[in-house]
């Protein structure tokens, strides 16, 4: 038996998978079950396997957001709450060579920062925009935020959000994909593999299509927020494939025509 057990120990076993190398050594702060923290890690897949580290900039703003620069190890500049993309912008514009992109959540960019996305994309800016929606302020307390479900009970709308009293959700991926600036615009999730194969897709796409200085490439990803919900992992993902996908369809809204 311990033969048996010493020889078992000598194979070699084949590697397959590894934590991509322009993630940093940090653990992540987000809660169990956030999918920021999925989503971080696809787009440092992207970053290696096309070996753009050191031509990558990102810009992430006030939010669950605002410490991707711990995580992510390429170069990274904070925003004022909703201004990522006019950051953004500014970079690209001094730096047209380098790639740019701008890590926002639902409160940020469709909320505090609606007129930057709208001008950023109307203008066409070459850069790509990530787009967390999980329908909440997930960091400042579980408020509604523009994205929230009718009827979805936050700390602001104890009784389920009213579109009488509130309005309805903003599908703000819909609105942006009728500006002549946007080039690509996709929503997509992590919830399930096939799912996150899918989202690394689209982020492949869209720093190719910058490359190529195409357009504003516009990229939702349909999230789920755990704690700011008052649920357990498993039930968010639920709510989300149940609730979330009901009011927010995945699958592109804008491809290019040429």
């Amino acid at each position: 038996m311990n033969e048996k057990l010493y020889l078992d120990a000598e194979v070699e076993l084949e590697q397959v998978y590894s934590k991509p190398k322009s993630l940093t050594d940090v653990p992540f702060h987000y809660c169990p079950g956030c999918g920021h923290s999925v989503v971080h890690k696809v787009l440092m897949e992207v970053v290696d396997e096309l070996g753009i580290q050191e031509d990558l900039i990102g810009v992430a703003p006030v939010g669950c957001s605002v410490f991707a620069y711990h995580y992510m190890n390429v170069d990274m500049q904070e925003a004022a709450h909703g201004r990522a993309s006019a950051v953004a912008t500014g970079i690209k514009r001094v730096l047209p060579d380098k790639l740019v992109f701008s890590y926002q959540g639902d409160g940020d960019l469709a909320a505090i920062g609606t007129a930057e996305t709208i001008h950023t994309i109307n203008r066409g800016e070459n850069i790509l925009m990530i787009f967390i929606n999980n329908g909440i302020y997930g960091m400042t307390g579980g408020q509604m935020a523009p994205t929230s479900l009718i009827g979805q009970i936050t700390s602001t709308t104890p009784y389920g959000r009213s579109a009488a009293q509130i309005g309805n959700p903003i599908k703000i991926s819909d609105l942006i994909s009728l500006l002549p600036g946007a080039y690509y615009v996709t929503r997509q999730a992590v919830y399930n593999p096939n799912a996150v194969r899918k989202l690394k897709k689209a982020l492949i796409k869209s720093i190719e299509y910058q490359k190529q200085k195409k357009g504003t490439c516009f990229i939702e990803v349909v999230s789920n927020c755990p704690s700011g919900w008052k649920m357990t992992p498993v039930e968010s993902i639920k709510f989300l494939e149940e609730q979330m996908i009901h009011t927010y369809p995945l699958g592109d809204l804008k491809v290019p025509q040429n």
